[in-house]
């Protein structure tokens, strides 16, 4: 079975299925479902073109989702693209619909002309991290992540 990946917008009746996944992605990594709080959330990171998502449909059904955010790539005088969040719904796994959202993000940056697309993972997702290297992202070495907590979360 094909799947489609689309770029989402809010005015798409597809959005809502995307903003009930993202929540699922986030009660899957631990935080309280909050289905209205994600979807207006969604909706503003979008408006804002703070992000990008795509959708992956099988059988006219959404089953996942990529985040995407362009930022300016100063030394090299372009841009790069990154992936904020991949989620496939639980029926949905290991039948590829992953590797079509990598694939879609890969070339629709290409076609863009950004200079990379990155992401990070945790490093205990093994099945995530196989499936990256196998679509061709590699670790960055010499690098280092950092962050300034803000407020609570």
């Amino acid at each position: 079975m094909p799947t489609t990946v689309t770029p989402i917008t809010p005015a798409q009746h597809a959005f809502a299925r995307v903003a009930a996944l993202f929540d699922d992605y986030r009660a899957h990594h631990g935080h309280p479902p909050s289905p209205q709080r994600t979807h207006a959330w969604l909706r503003d990171q979008i408006a804002q073109h703070r992000l990008a998502v795509a959708a992956a449909t099988r059988a006219g059904e959404v089953c996942g989702f990529v985040t995407t955010a362009v930022t300016p790539a100063p030394l090299l005088l372009g841009t790069a693209w990154s992936i904020g969040d991949l989620y496939v719904a639980p029926s949905a796994r290991r039948n590829g619909v992953a590797r079509a959202l990598l694939r879609h993000v890969v070339d629709e940056a290409r076609a863009a002309g950004a200079h990379r697309v990155s992401l990070r993972t945790e490093a205990g997702n093994i099945p995530a991290r196989a499936l990256y290297a196998a679509v061709g992202f590699r670790p960055v070495t010499g690098l280092e992540l950092l962050n300034l907590t803000l407020g609570s979360e």
